[in-house]
């Protein structure tokens, strides 16, 4: 049975391609990013899923008013197996990042291209491969009328760029009753091209917001004022020492340490002739799990400290994103060494675990 729903998966390359180009005309951005959310998709995959022969589908809806008619929603397609003693969940995300600069594109991001055996478009692997390949994968089943040995649930979350809070973080905490103890999850989201990684651990994540308050006057009489610039230039030079204060290796992630480093910089004055009373930066911050993130935010407010002593600022916080990391599974896990043997089998290719810096759905 094996090789043919493999031979049936590769009849469906037409198929993929029409599902991967109708998705990434869709945009599902997070309202924090200046989208609406994931509605649409979510129509269209239903659409789509309802020529299936699923058993059950269903939408999981978090509200959330700034959203498109008030929801984030997930979407629950169920293949029943021939034992629903325990559910194999197949795991993607609808919403996808913001495309960045346009300029930088060498075209549409929202408009699939294809360039030899590669689709190009925002979204296109992060993360529809995962929802694609999923449904590819049940179509097989069903049209060799195939019951696996367990109930199969393809889960298409919301939120995943910004936090899971709507998608699934929501779902376990309000809807626990989805998930049985027994169940298996397979997370398509992290990975590399020739599928020689499988991604079992993540990192604690932390994002924060930095605001550092001064006093605006003259830049030419930079004495009447507090340069809350200045201030937070050092603030931003005084976290690199984050390195050396959280230093534990383990080579199982990729990079092996934690990280610590400044991003995102909101404009301060519009002129140059004035010293910024505020200033507003962002660090990112993935944690090795052996740390605990109040430990590091500890740290930056000690430092944080330092520099309002100093300067005569006020230095204040606000995460934007927190997650202690879970339990990594374990690489000699049974999931991981049928996954192992699988990629073996259909790509020819030994694969190892690995973490990652954190972040992910399946986090």
């Amino acid at each position: 049975m094996k090789d043919k729903i493999l031979k049936k998966i590769e009849s469906y390359e037409a198929y993929a391609i029409e599902l991967q180009k109708n998705l990434t005309a869709i945009p599902a951005l997070a309202p924090a990013s200046g989208g609406t959310g994931e509605y649409d998709k979510a129509l269209y995959l239903e659409t789509e899923l309802k020529k299936l022969k699923f058993d059950s589908i269903e939408w999981v809806n978090a509200p959330q008013k700034e959203a498109k008619n008030g929801i984030r929603p997930n979407l629950i397609a169920r293949y029943k197996g021939k034992s629903s003693a325990k559910t194999i969940w197949f795991m993607g995300h609808m919403d996808i990042v913001p495309p960045g600069e346009m300029k930088l594109w060498s075209s549409d991001p929202y408009t699939m291209k294809i360039e030899g055996r590669k689709l190009i478009g925002r979204g296109v692997e992060d993360n529809q491969q995962a929802i694609v390949s999923s449904m590819l994968m049940v179509r097989a089943m069903m049209e060799l009328n195939y019951r696996p040995e367990y109930d199969i649930a393809l889960l298409f979350c919301a939120d995943e760029e910004t936090g899971s809070g709507f998608g699934a973080d929501y779902l376990s905490e309000k809807k626990p009753d989805l998930f049985g103890k027994e169940d298996m999850f397979f997370v398509p989201d992290s990975g590399c091209e020739d599928g020689s990684k499988i991604e079992v651990a993540e990192k604690s994540i932390l994002w924060m917001k930095v605001t550092t308050l001064g006093k605006q006057c003259h830049a030419s009489r930079p004495s009447l004022g507090i340069n809350a610039f200045k201030a937070a230039s050092e603030l931003v030079t005084k976290y690199q020492k984050l390195y050396k204060l959280f230093p534990k290796k383990d080579k199982l992630y990729e990079p092996p340490i934690s990280t610590f480093e400044p991003t995102k910089k909101e404009a301060n004055v519009p002129n140059v002739n004035t010293l910024p009373g505020e200033d507003v930066f962002y660090m990112d911050c993935r944690v090795m799990p052996v740390y605990q993130l109040t430990e590091v935010k500890a740290a930056m407010r000690e430092m944080a400290d330092e520099v309002e002593a100093k300067y005569g600022v006020k230095v204040s916080f606000e995460p934007q994103q927190e997650a202690q990391a879970a339990p990594p599974t374990d690489p000699n896990a049974a999931i991981v060494k049928a996954l192992k043997k699988a990629i073996k089998q259909v790509l020819g290719v030994k694969a190892k675990a690995y973490g990652i810096g954190g972040g992910t759905v399946a986090a």
